[in-house]
């Protein structure tokens, strides 16, 4: 029995042990690897399990590697793997750039994959150019009529230029800019309707593409449309802001000439009461004229007749002309 319980214990610890020593040990990879005619140590095998890297994302790139004539080592894509990069990705660019003869280091490929670009893509680019089309950009001309054109911006990566460069938001963002510059030179909207090829002109002259990670082939104008009257509008704006201007200060004179009015009438009921009190005091000075003898009662009466005979003239003048007293009215 105690036979039995040893032997069981001793297989147990075999099985794990030759587990343990697989995991450790991936003997497919290597026998896949010196099928291939790659040279991979057993031990440096072990040490990327050591460092948690894992094998079969160094191995499986280096044999496609091998095959297709690249000269890259273990060193180097273990390396990259621990970098954060993408070691397939690298090595697919790298034969993509073989076949196609694009000089492209594993150095350099490595180092536009860790910036976040996609290398592969940008090779693919190199040999099929992308066609990068522009949103609708709104341009006014001289005359005042707005063009909405639609470009399309035709690529090419530039892989030195890759690691730093901008990217296509530049590339539409300075398109956009030539666009507006020169459809607004241009005197008349119909000028850039019957020649749109001066926009592709003017825009290629400036060098659109420098210090971005693409080589400009062409730049051709998808479509153009013509738009609103924008300096009508912008004079008609205009006109109504003047007209409200006006109105304004129109109504700022009318309330002052108001309050000039208001201010006179004010002035003139002052005046007024200033009229009736010195009125009010002419009995006052009468009586004490007649008490102290300065005047006599039939100087009053005089005065009383004058002023009578004031009011009656005035009566008759205000009740307009009449006929003489020696005419007679002659009977019909």
């Amino acid at each position: 029995m105690d036979v039995l319980l040893g032997t069981g214990l001793i297989l147990v610890v075999a099985v794990v042990a030759i587990m343990v020593f697989l995991h450790f040990v991936p003997l497919g990879l290597w026998i896949s690897a010196i099928a291939a005619g790659v040279r991979v140590g057993i031990f440096t095998l072990v040490g990327m399990r050591l460092r948690r890297v894992p094998p079969s994302y160094i191995v499986m790139p280096l044999i496609k590697a091998n095959k297709a004539g690249l000269d890259v080592s273990v060193n180097q894509l273990e390396a990259h793997y621990l970098a954060g990069g993408n070691v397939d990705r690298v090595i697919d660019a790298l034969i993509a750039a073989h076949r196609a003869q694009i000089p492209l280091p594993f150095e350099r490929s490595a180092a536009i994959d860790l910036a976040g670009r996609e290398v592969l893509e940008a090779v693919q680019m190199s040999v099929n150019p992308k066609v990068i089309e522009t949103p609708v950009v709104s341009a006014v001309a001289q005359n005042g009529i707005e063009l909405k054109i639609k470009a399309r911006v035709t690529v090419r990566a530039n892989i030195d230029r890759l690691v730093g460069g901008a990217g296509e938001a530049t590339i539409i963002a300075r398109v956009g800019e030539g666009i507006v510059t020169t459809v607004g030179s241009s005197d008349d909207h119909k000028d850039v309707l019957a020649n749109p090829d001066h926009i592709s002109r003017t825009v290629l002259s400036k060098g659109l593409d420098a210090g971005t990670a693409f080589e400009i082939l062409s730049i051709d104008i998808a479509d153009v449309d013509v738009g609103r009257n924008i300096g009508a509008e912008l004079m008609t704006d205009q006109a109504e802001a003047d007209k409200r201007i006006a109105q304004a200060k129109a109504e700022e004179r009318r309330a002052m000439a108001v309050a000039k009015e208001q201010e006179m009438k004010a002035y003139t009921q002052e005046m007024e009461a200033k009229v009736v009190e010195a009125q009010s005091e002419v009995p006052h000075a009468m009586a004490l004229a007649l008490r102290e003898g300065r005047i006599g009662v039939m100087d009053y009466y005089n005065m009383n007749n004058i002023t009578a005979d004031t009011q009656m003239r005035e009566a008759i003048s205000k009740a307009g002309p009449q006929a003489n007293p020696g005419e007679l009215p002659q009977n019909r």
